[in-house]
């Protein structure tokens, strides 16, 4: 008889960020300001990477791709907040929350698995360099991006699917700003210990396996760089890796705290709070890293603007 306390939600009512209008307003600007400059910070590391041919290196294909992932992982996000900033209720529909979920949650796989991959780059370009081009050739380079996007909407097609299955209770509202994995598992009426059990192993072996594999790669590296004599290599050395490192350091600070943790130690308001910080705020740096710590990208970015502005002055050099 506890089915009758059981309904079927059709759809959820986001709680977002609370506040006044004035307050909702200043969010939905500064929102809107950041997702701008995501878009166009990753467009522009892409634009400039294909543009470049000396930029067409394993290590600038991962970068690339790596902007790719972000500018859909913020997109399956950010739109949706700063609609709901507006709306005085902010809904979505059973099927667009769960559809929300697992794209949030693979293309985040995605970039788990590219940013090992980029680490096992640094790890062969600076412990073999030799050998780099056997180990890094184009071929290889493209079967593990190709690993990385299907390795992340595989692994988490599972626990979406389960979570997809689970009957909820009369409460359909969400104390988060998009569909995420406690908010939803909180929210069900059904004994949930087996599923959280499950989606902490996934969480371990996607989030934990993946860092300790980068730890170990950049175990390699540390150990090789500290063995150059010059000072100026070393410099160099660590400079080929050093914004990678940033980023990593970033990223799974927040997403290791957010995942890899018992769901009974899960508070929903520091849930928000993490997730602002790996959903907006790292997606926005990144572009800045890669691009301001990298003279090569810096460079070929001055010379596409260059190029740019010859070809836009061109029929008006004709005129004259």
């Amino acid at each position: 008889m506890e089915r009758e306390n059981i309904t079927t939600v059709r759809e959820f009512i986001i709680v977002g960020f609370t506040g006044t209008l004035k307050t909702r307003i200043i969010l939905f600007i500064t929102f809107l300001f950041i997702y701008i400059v995501i878009c166009m910070g990753n467009v522009i590391i892409i634009t400039v990477i294909r543009s470049d041919i000396r930029l067409h290196t394993p290590m600038y294909l991962f970068i690339s791709n790596l902007s790719f992932v972000e500018f859909w992982y913020t997109t399956s996000t950010i739109p949706k907040i700063l609609a709901d900033l507006l709306s005085e209720r902010g809904t979505i529909s059973f099927i667009g929350c769960i559809v929300q979920l697992y794209f949030v949650l693979s293309l985040g796989g995605v970039e788990t698995f590219l940013l090992t991959a980029m680490s096992y780059d640094r790890y062969v370009a600076i412990c073999n360099p030799l050998r780099y081009a056997i180990l890094m050739s184009k071929g290889v380079c493209l079967q593990l991006i190709i690993g990385c996007w299907f390795s992340g909407f595989i692994c988490i097609l599972t626990p979406t699917i389960l979570i997809s299955r689970l009957p909820f209770c009369s409460s359909n509202i969400i104390n988060h700003f998009f569909c995420d994995v406690s908010p939803l598992v909180q929210l069900s009426c059904s004994d949930t210990r087996q599923l959280q059990k499950f989606n902490m192993i996934t969480a371990i072996v996607m989030v934990v396996g993946t860092f300790f594999l980068i730890a170990v790669s950049y175990g390699h590296i540390v150990s090789t760089i500290l063995k150059i004599n010059s000072s100026v290599g070393r410099k160099k050395a660590f400079s080929t890796c050093a914004s990678h490192l940033m980023v990593v350091i970033l990223y799974y600070g927040t997403v290791i705290f957010m995942y890899v943790r018992p769901q009974a130690e899960s508070s929903l308001d520091v849930d928000k709070v993490t997730a602002v910080f790996y959903c907006v705020v790292t997606p926005m740096l990144n572009p800045i890293i890669y691009s301001l710590r990298n003279k090569e990208v810096k460079n070929a970015l001055k010379k596409l603007i260059t190029r740019t502005k010859i070809t836009m002055g061109h029929p008006s050099q004709i005129v004259h």
